[in-house]
């Protein structure tokens, strides 16, 4: 027998995002994503994601794939008063059952529009009918309440695609009631988060841990020369997957080092913003090519006015001759995209920003603009400290669009900061070294 709510155990679960505007890429799911990390927690894997649009035979398609294959089906979306939504009607003709309209439900969606000084369109009724065989959920956030019911033996929750709606509907009424019959091991996630070393790198230094079968799970993403890696603990108890976790993560930074910059949700603006905070230091920037893409990082931390104390964005000539002082024959001699220029970015801002540090970038970020000495993604990156000013080349690869010629820049001028506080910290050398930097 399929198992559900009334065998009392379950492990695996499908996720159906219903919408057209998802199915077009139009919107990012993130419902889906929330709801497997949810279910983890819980004891129970997703085993697929299912997008389909606002059509009801790609709805009840979908729903009597899920049941017939696995022991939970959650839906998101297609809950509300208009006529594209059709999650209702899909799950009553799957389980060849007509709808009825819940009267207890119908004085909730009131309430709901009184409590606002509004009265309920008749319209929303009907959201108001569920299949004969379902129980609602109510909706403690909006007026689409959710479904709860049997198909095939297997148990289906029906909830909002409005996400705040949705998470709160999961909190407090279908996980309370998942708790108490999965089957599986709890499963928790942790992320450690890597800047300066490629994946393929990476992901040698950690092979035997990457092994399948092993627990916790190792795996590597990457983005814009961020790398992350993701561990998997299984267990029976959350502290003891958090164990596991925790022995992994210890081994993976002895042998990575500063090459793990954080975890989890960390920014390389937020841990560049604690170091400063620790050591009482400020910082400025001077940017080019970048655009204050590295000042967007920075503020976007809250708090960080401790630290930042602002930055130029010099993008033309003149800007940098009249905000920073650089020398119009320096200019003429290098070219505004080179490392005497970036060096003297740099300590033209610390100097008019009274700041400890400052970081400046210059580049050509294209797609024109380059020349065969100077191609598309050549970017210098200079650091102003107390001590002097180092600078490094970067190449980020002339195929790359441009805005990520841009964000790769802005990042790695970040974690070269980092690596410049940390090696202060130990009394030893900078990773910002002068002449040519590593190819990006």
């Amino acid at each position: 027998m399929r198992r559900g709510e009334s065998a009392g155990t379950m492990e695996r679960a499908w996720i159906i995002s219903i919408g057209t505007e998802l199915a077009l890429g139009q919107t990012v799911d993130t419902n889906g994503a929330w709801l497997a990390r949810g279910l983890a927690e819980l004891g129970i894997r997703t085993e697929r994601h299912v997008t389909v649009p606002d059509e009801l035979p790609a709805i009840r398609t979908a729903v009597r794939q899920a049941t017939d294959a696995c022991d939970l089906v959650i839906t998101t979306g297609g809950l509300g008063p208009t006529d594209d939504d059709l999650t209702r009607e899909a799950l009553a003709q799957a389980a060849g059952v007509e709808l009825v309209l819940d009267p207890a439900s119908v004085e909730r969606i009131r309430a709901f529009f009184a409590a606002r000084g509004r009265e309920m369109p008749e319209r929303n009724k009907v959201q108001a009918r569920l299949p004969r065989t379902a129980r609602m959920l109510p909706n403690t956030c909006g007026t689409a309440p959710g479904i709860a019911m049997q198909l095939s033996g297997t148990l289906c929750y029906v909830l909002p695609g409005v996400p705040f709606e949705m998470r709160a509907m999961f909190e407090q009424q279908v996980a309370p009631q998942l708790k108490a019959i999965a089957a599986g091991p709890v499963l928790v996630s942790r992320e450690l988060l890597c800047f300066g070393q490629g994946e393929s790198d990476i992901g040698a230094r950690l092979s035997d841990l990457m092994v399948r079968g092993r627990n916790p799970e190792v795996g590597t993403t990457a983005e814009l020369g961020e790398i992350g890696i993701r561990m998997n603990a299984a267990a029976d108890t959350p502290q003891a997957a958090e164990t596991l976790l925790n022995e992994t993560e210890r081994e993976i930074r002895s042998r990575l080092g500063e090459v793990v910059f954080g975890r989890d949700g960390d920014t390389l603006a937020a841990v560049v913003g604690e170091l400063l905070v620790k050591r009482g230091k400020t910082l400025c920037t001077a940017e080019s090519c970048t655009g204050g893409l590295i000042g967007k990082y920075l503020t976007d931390v809250p708090g960080s006015s401790r630290y930042f104390l602002g930055g130029v964005v010099s993008y033309s000539n003149d800007a940098k001759q009249r905000l920073l002082g650089i020398a119009a024959d320096q200019l003429a001699a290098h070219g505004a995209v080179s490392e005497p220029v970036a060096r003297a970015m740099a300590a033209g801002a610390r100097t008019r920003f009274a700041a400890d540090y400052a970081l400046a970038v210059t580049g050509i970020a294209g797609p024109t603009g380059g020349t065969q000495e100077k191609p598309v993604g050549l970017v210098y990156i200079a650091v102003a400290m107390p001590d002097g000013v180092q600078a490094r080349e970067f190449r980020f690869g002339g195929d790359a669009p441009r805005e990520v010629i841009r964000e790769r820049a802005a990042r790695t001028a970040l974690n070269l900061l980092r690596l410049k506080l940390l090696a202060r910290e130990r009394g030893g050398a900078s990773g910002v070294g002068p002449g040519r930097g590593v190819r990006g």
